[in-house]
């Protein structure tokens, strides 16, 4: 079984990875630990900075996943990739194929003010109250199984 995590070294990402691997352990899945670091709107020196420092902060969390991994047996691969992390996760499933995508969600507050909005944005709206930014909108275009696992 092939598994894909998006995974950011976040306390959410951390308890994904472990959920991942207690619930689906014993299937001995292949994981591939998917990071992606955003790239900043505006390049100048202290954004190229910024973005360098957060790149380097997404390969040690990795470093650190994949040693979780070797330690409960389990293997595991990195990805780790720059851009939209909504695009970029659609552009790993995409490529990697996996039998499922694991996410962690992130957010538990709406945008605010979405009352009047189109109904098109309401529904926009609800899916981000329940599931977040990348979830919604990768639970309406991956193509694989997608399991998002609450924040606690």
């Amino acid at each position: 079984m092939k598994i894909m995590i998006a995974y950011d070294g976040s306390r959410n990402a951390k308890l994904a990875l472990a959920q991942t691997i207690t619930m689906f352990g014993r299937l001995e899945p292949e994981l591939t630990l998917v990071s992606v670091a955003e790239n900043p709107r505006d390049i100048t020196s202290s954004n190229e900075a910024f973005f360098q420092e957060e790149v380097e902060e997404q390969k040690e969390h990795i470093r650190e996943a994949l040693e979780f991994c070797k330690n409960e047996n389990i293997t595991a691969h990195d990805m780790m990739l720059e851009g939209d992390p909504r695009k970029m996760l659609l552009y790993a499933a995409d490529k990697l194929r996996p039998d499922m995508l694991v996410i962690a969600r992130h957010s538990d507050q709406p945008d605010g003010g979405f009352i009047a909005r189109s109904l098109t944005y309401f529904v926009d709206e609800l899916d981000y109250m329940t599931f977040g930014k990348v979830s919604s909108f990768l639970a309406r275009r991956v193509q694989c199984p997608l399991l998002v696992l609450p924040s606690l």
